[in-house]
């Protein structure tokens, strides 16, 4: 009888060590915003935050001051132009880029379609939330990444944001 728990107790002691090995963990490790034309647009902020341990979040702010009339960005595993304001009337239409908008469109005043006549703001993106999509919708794995976004209007390169960060 002792013998049988003992096994039990290791089963169970080996279980809780490969969950621990399996599981991942996101992390933002820096985050760069350029602005390539100071009379079209300009970031206010851009930085990441620790509140505490376990709390730590992305917050930005482009100014713009001029309406662009078109908007694109190249998510990093591929290689996409989009036009961000026919996205925006139906996000459905592109699956990947629907995937990547979805990591910041609730934290963000980006929820509308085009124009955009107020500047742009994403604010306090919670790791937690951004850990779960990288782990559990569409588990990415291991290593250091990095996500260079352009945004694009009137087919001139207006801004730049760097994300990096690590999946371990």
């Amino acid at each position: 009888m002792l013998k049988n728990t003992r096994c039990h107790i290791v089963v169970i002691l080996v279980i809780l060590l490969m969950a621990k090995w399996a599981s991942s963990k996101f992390e933002f490790t820096n985050l760069q915003c350029t602005s390539f034309d100071k009379s079209f647009d300009d970031f206010e902020y851009c930085y990441i935050r620790s509140a505490n341990r376990s709390y730590k979040y992305l917050t930005l702010k482009v100014n713009l001051f001029k309406t662009p009339r078109f908007n694109g960005y190249r998510p990093f595993m591929f290689n996409i132009t989009l036009d961000a304001c026919r996205f925006l009337k139906n996000t459905d239409s592109k699956p990947i880029a629907k995937y990547f908008y979805e990591f910041f469109n609730s934290y963000s005043n980006l929820n509308h379609s085009c124009p955009f006549n107020h500047d742009l703001i994403v604010d306090k993106i919670p790791i937690d939330f951004v850990n779960h999509r990288v782990t559990n919708i569409l588990p990415f794995p291991e290593g250091d990444y990095l996500l260079e976004t352009h945004w694009i209007a009137y087919e001139i390169d207006r801004a730049m944001v760097k994300i990096y960060y690590t999946i371990s």
